[in-house]
């Protein structure tokens, strides 16, 4: 091995690195892209004399030393100087004037050739909107808002907010902040307990059906909104089955299935009756979502149930390749035409408005919400005057703003794929956005060191006695109180142990000191003995608690599952466990990826201890990279690393990859690790590398750059 400290330029700026010869040229190309963010297959190295890097042979020709200096280009579009980048610009420029003066023009014909249709499309456009306002004003029945609180797990989605905002470094936030994280919560529940029906299954056995036509309703189907009654015929018994699209959300309560019109309807019931500011959207190309009033934004805010999709308004002109005319939305304030909200080529939308003339669909909106406030107080019409003048103000200023070029949509995710193709919606050829930085996040997992702190003191006592059977029960029994604990209110947790007639073991086996440990890393404690009952409850910030129990959760069936209780194996799980207990896990910083996948797949969430979550990379699959910054600059010793297989298909698992170190926050890397073809073998499969001892270094930031998806 031949390490070099050698100089390479880019863009007029230099790079130093150290290069070890061993590597080879492939991990000299990661090495550049994790500091010059040029993807490896688009990068042309050149050394001192002019002679390009290509492969490997060309590496064994070039004399390397210290100080040895390269230049790097990137290929195709990376080539341009100064004078080309500032011609493109000023084209850009009068490229955006002319598109700007098209786009004007266009709207004037537009309008113009409107103007010139009969009036009767007035009556039609006023009968497609018009019988969505009594539906709306469901949403205001107190019946109907009881029954969806009922049906709400309040006090979980309470919990799943506070815990997001606290991983975003926000453990005391502002009540409009808990209302908006609360939402977006809500909307992740909806989306996974309703259910699609592309067909329903047989009601007599199961089977896949075909539809055969439309039925009639009968009286139970009609009381609740029930008009269209869809049929299927099995086609296994050939029996039929029914499939009424109710349109009252106290029936959709019930059944929680249906297509997006039901789906937009029943979460918009819910958002009401969780006293959200809230509307039904109303796209007349097909589709349906929900729009509510963000006290934390100010402004209203998009929200599609049935893609958990929030705040992307462009989603399905831009990923869906819808072609829209007009998009309504209806409250119990008024009707509102939000169309420019959801596109950023209104000129081509409006060749498309064709019901009926501009003119004639502001009088309907106009009418429909002067019949809807008829009976307000006076003293509300101002603000509501106001507040419609407001959001025509936003929606128009959006209609100059420019997307980014590395914005990304997908296409349709709801519904079978053969009819999303159908309907045009698919999006086969979209394309994730390129590599760009994502923002910086907090490392919020000093409560994961905790925890495997305190169950290695745990586990170090069994594995002295060498009693992996009787620690196994012990960890089981664990288990299963704070799974107790975890199903309990998160502001008022407690669970009650009986000392007399049913005392655990751990309780009995584990030292006191040990319990403490474990009790104080959950920020639990435990009350007073009474008549033989042990309560254990919160010690400390619930908030805390709620970020603890499901790590200790997940590493305590870890622990159980790398146990083997088979007496000729019993050596290698004790081997095993007094590594995973005798070193010390690093916490806190900052981290930073080449592509996330927001609310859930951010960064930070490769670093957070649960299988459940992970980071995920929309582009992945061209190479990622993810580096994490150890806090206040600190220089650690790293002698291992965790990577953990995600819920998704083995192809998406990293495959090769290169962790390296640095000393100087970023600046300069060392290559400290590197893995080819690795494979997982099964779905959250965690794996330890192990860094080989003269690759060992004090390093304040660490950076994997992988080839594949890089889903932890």
């Amino acid at each position: 091995m031949v390490v070099h400290q050698i100089v390479v330029q880019h863009n007029g700026t230099p790079y130093p690195l150290q290069f070890d010869t061993d590597n080879g040229l492939e991990v000299l190309r990661y090495q550049l892209f994790s500091l010059t963010f040029v993807p490896p297959e688009k990068q042309k190295i050149v050394s001192s004399s002019d002679k390009p890097l290509v492969n490997e042979s060309d590496l064994l020709n070039i004399p390397l030393s210290d100080g040895c200096r390269f230049t790097l280009h990137e290929e195709d579009d990376g080539d341009s100087d100064d004078a080309s980048t500032a011609a493109q610009d000023t084209e850009a420029i009068l490229k955006a004037d002319e598109e700007l003066a098209r786009s004007l023009q266009a709207e004037e014909e537009a309008i113009f050739y409107q103007q010139q249709r009969d009036e009767r499309g007035l009556v039609e456009f006023q009968r497609r909107i018009e019988p969505y306002i009594s539906q709306v004003m469901q949403y205001e029945e107190p019946l109907r808002q009881d029954a969806a609180r009922r049906s709400v797990p309040q006090h979980e989605l309470e919990e799943n907010a506070a815990i997001a905002l606290a991983k975003e470094g926000k453990k005391r936030p502002t009540q409009l902040e808990m209302d908006y994280a609360f939402l977006l919560q809500l909307l992740f529940w909806f989306k996974k307990s309703f259910r699609w029906i592309n067909a329903p299954c047989c009601l007599s056995c199961g089977a896949e059906t075909s539809n055969v036509g439309m039925g009639q309703p009968n009286s139970e189907e009609l009381k609740y909104g029930g008009n269209r009654i869809e049929i299927y015929r099995c086609q296994l018994c050939e029996k039929l089955t029914r499939f009424p699209r109710y349109n009252d959300p106290l029936k959709l309560i019930e059944t929680r299935s249906g297509r997006c019109g039901e789906w937009a309807n029943c979460f918009t019931l819910y958002c009401r009756a969780l006293g959200y500011q809230s509307r039904l959207v109303l796209d007349l190309t097909d589709h349906m979502w929900t729009e509510c009033f963000s006290e934390f934004l100010g402004r209203w805010m998009h929200l599609d149930p049935c893609e958990a999709t929030f705040d992307k308004p462009l989603l399905y002109e831009e990923g869906w390749g819808k072609k829209l005319n007009y998009i309504i939305a209806l409250s119990k304030d008024g009707v509102y035409d939000v169309t420019k909200r959801y596109t950023r080529h209104w000129d081509e939308v409006l060749r498309r408005r064709i019901i009926t003339s501009e003119h004639n669909a502001n009088v309907v909106i106009t009418n429909l919400t002067s019949f809807i406030r008829r009976g307000f107080p006076s003293s509300s019409l101002p603000v509501l005057q106001v507040r419609d003048k407001q959001e025509a103000e936003e929606i128009q200023r959006a209609q100059h703003e420019y997307k980014t070029s590395s914005e990304a949509f997908q296409g349709r995710q709801s519904g079978a794929k053969e009819w999303r193709i159908a309907r045009g919606e698919f999006n086969a050829t979209e394309s994730a956005a390129s590599h760009m930085t994502c923002p910086l996040r907090l490392c919020v997992d000093e409560h994961v060191s905790k925890v495997s702190g305190a169950l290695g003191l745990l586990c170090i006592e069994f594995c002295r006695k060498e009693s992996l059977s009787r620690l196994k029960k012990v960890l089981k029994e664990l288990h299963e109180v704070l799974h107790q604990l975890k199903a309990a209110p998160f502001k008022a947790r407690k669970v009650k142990i009986n000392l007399l007639t049913d005392p655990p073991s751990f309780y009995e086996d584990i030292g006191a000191a040990t319990f403490q440990k474990i009790l104080c890393a959950l920020h639990l404690k435990q009350m007073a003995h009474e008549a033989g009952d042990l309560w254990i409850c919160l010690g400390g910030d619930p908030i805390e608690t709620a970020l603890a129990i499901p790590v200790a959760l997940e590493q305590i069936k870890s622990l159980c599952d790398s146990i083997n209780i088979n007496t000729s194996k019993e050596s290698s799980g004790l081997e095993r466990l007094r590594f995973l207990t005798e070193n010390e896990r690093l916490f806190g910083g900052t981290c930073q990826a080449s592509g996330e996948e927001p609310p859930l797949g951010i960064s930070s969430s490769a670093f957070d201890g649960l299988h459940s979550t992970k980071w995920e990379d929309p582009s992945g699959a061209k190479g990622s990279w993810i580096i994490c910054y150890f806090p206040d600059g600190v220089a650690e010793n790293v002698t291992a690393y965790d990577l953990t297989s995600a819920n998704d298909c083995p192809e998406r698992d990293p495959m090769n990859w290169v962790l390296e170190g640095s000393r100087d926050g970023g600046f300069t890397w060392n290559v400290l690790d590197t893995q080819h073809s690795m494979q997982f073998y099964k779905r959250f499969e965690r794996k330890t590398f192990h860094i080989a001892p003269k690759k060992q270094s004090l390093c304040n930031a660490l950076s994997n750059v992988s080839t594949a998806s890089c889903l932890y």
